[in-house]
């Protein structure tokens, strides 16, 4: 049976439509309900996959979509507040989209990761503007969740006065932030770290970017705590390098969280030497591609940890899918058992690879 691209050329011309007639039956009419366009995404994956794209694409694009989701749910709340005598926004702002949805790698599991920039305002005006923005805030983190992208756990929404508050009061907190070396305050901070402006001025999401990186200078035992967090989240080998997962809230023996212990330590260690480096990138991937390009890593480096980073999202999203079919809900659990022995051997490698650079971030070599 010949794959989709195969078909490119058949009836004597460009058989687009052939080709991509998959995505276009499962992305649908444009005006489809935000539920439903959410319940669309294991189907879009699933198309995608179908033509022959890589899984770390197919993330991009899933996460893109969820902007889309973002996006229409922020336009209905300023639509509401509007029809109901709030008015339009007192000042501008940016809503962020922060963590695997910053970094542009969700896969089929998501929840709310948000923060909300506002224009600074004079003090007078805080208990009116702020009053608005909480309104704003809670109305389209509230549509998200009826969306099917359910409300952060830990409350990292911008509908708390943690995560959303004017850009000068932002900078601030992040001088005090970075200028520690609290557990809890380095925790916060690689959430807000990994961030993307998703609606608004994106002007004000840039001025908290540069100056976040002005603070590195001086944030020499705030960079050390993140280092030291890696023994948070170890990869998941046991001390001969054997895999093995940390057992916490397994459902089976067979089972291995692979976003707990092997995405989030690889993407944990990029962050950190991102922020060393004064790199700007985002991704996972294109904070690889920029390190590589500027010699901070070496060429050889940079292609494993590429090649770790898209077998191990190729692994995830494959399970999940695999998950949904059965009737379960997509999770971040991998079996084992379901790997033959070369790609258990094959993920083994990969995160010796993610341990290797970990330790390369944390001790300089």
């Amino acid at each position: 049976m010949r794959t989709s691209w195969r078909h490119l050329f058949d009836e004597g011309g460009f058989n687009f439509d052939g080709v991509l007639a998959p995505l276009q039956e499962v992305l649908g009419p444009d005006e489809q309900s935000l539920p439903d366009l959410r319940a669309r995404q294991p189907a879009l994956a699933r198309a995608l996959l179908q033509l022959q794209l890589p899984a770390w694409l197919v993330s991009e694009l899933i996460s893109d979509h969820n902007d889309l989701i973002y996006r229409r749910a922020i336009d209905q709340a300023l639509l509401s507040m509007q029809e109901q005598g709030w008015g339009a926004p007192p000042v501008g702002f940016c809503v962020l989209v922060m963590g695997s949805g910053g970094r542009h790698e969700s896969l089929l599991h998501p929840d709310q990761d948000n923060a909300l920039i506002v224009e600074d305002y004079p003090p007078e005006r805080h208990t009116e503007i702020d009053s608005w923005f909480l309104n704003f805030a809670e109305r389209f983190t509230a549509t998200l969740d009826e969306a099917g992208i359910p409300f952060c756990r830990g409350e990292v929404m911008a509908s708390r006065p943690l995560w959303r508050k004017p850009i000068s009061e932002w900078c601030h907190q992040m001088h005090l932030w970075m200028g520690q070396r609290r557990v809890k305050l380095v925790q916060m901070s690689n959430i807000l770290l990994d961030y993307s402006p998703v609606y608004g001025d994106e002007a004000l999401a840039e001025r908290l970017r540069v100056f976040i990186q002005q603070q590195i200078p001086e944030a020499g035992l705030f960079l050390h705590e993140m280092a030291e967090l890696f023994d948070e989240a170890p990869v998941a080998l046991d001390r001969f390098d054997r895999l093995q997962g940390d057992g916490r809230d397994a459902p089976h023996p067979n089972a291995i969280n692979l976003k707990r212990q092997g995405l989030l330590p690889l993407t944990a260690a990029l962050r950190l030497l991102a922020l060393k480096k004064g790199c700007p990138e985002v991704a996972s991937r294109a904070r690889i591609e920029w390190m590589c390009r500027h010699q901070v890593l070496t060429q050889d480096l940079c292609w494993r940890l590429k090649r770790a980073f898209e077998h191990l999202m190729d692994l995830l999203l494959r399970s999940q899918l695999t998950t949904l079919s059965a009737g379960g809900t997509a999770d971040n659990w991998l079996d084992l058992s379901t790997l033959c022995d070369a790609e258990l051997r094959g993920l083994q490698w990969d995160l010796q690879q993610v341990k290797a650079f970990q330790h390369h971030v944390r001790h300089g070599k």
